[in-house]
């Protein structure tokens, strides 16, 4: 049968799909308003099972000069900060490890991105020479630092180490 839809259907689906698996493009999927989705999956003498539960969609904020002392320096819980640059490589790696540990410590941990060539002032005060920086902060405190690209257990350390305090 020919499909007519402007995405692709995978014809098989994984036995079992990890936790370390990037399920953003199964949780955020929403086709086109305008589309109607009339598709039937067949399977015989087979029984597929597929549970998706997408818990958090947070991901961190970005943080300015401006907002800088309301949201980091006065926030009621701990909050970390990447300091990183648009065009620095490792600081995609590391936004994406963020972004979980944003999902992961939510209620616990605000997590912000502040971008050093923007805001070059609050580079300057915590001196900042290279990207990235990963910063945790309590009680508008400097409490932890994290230079260069880590793996994500390295935060968690770091976090558990903020929380604990």
């Amino acid at each position: 049968m020919a499909s007519s839809l402007p995405f692709s259907v995978p014809q098989t689906l994984p036995n079992r799909i990890s936790s370390h698996s990037n399920l953003n493009s199964l949780c955020f999927f929403s086709p086109p308003s305008n589309l109607r989705l009339h598709r039937r999956i067949r399977a015989r003498n087979a029984s597929l099972t597929l549970n998706v539960q997408c818990v958090s969609q947070a991901k961190a904020e970005v943080v300015t000069k401006e907002s800088w002392n309301k949201m980091i320096l006065e926030s009621g819980i701990p909050v970390l900060v990447e300091f990183y640059a648009s065009w620095c490589g490792p600081c995609r790696m590391v936004h994406r490890v963020i972004d979980e540990l944003a999902a992961d410590y939510e209620g616990k941990l605000k997590c912000f991105v502040l971008n050093t060539d923007k805001d070059l002032q609050i580079a300057e005060d915590y001196e900042i020479k290279a990207v990235p920086v990963v910063m945790l902060f309590k009680n508008g405190e400097k409490c932890e630092s994290v230079i260069g690209t880590m793996p994500k257990d390295f935060y968690i350390a770091a976090i558990e180490r903020v929380l604990k305090q």
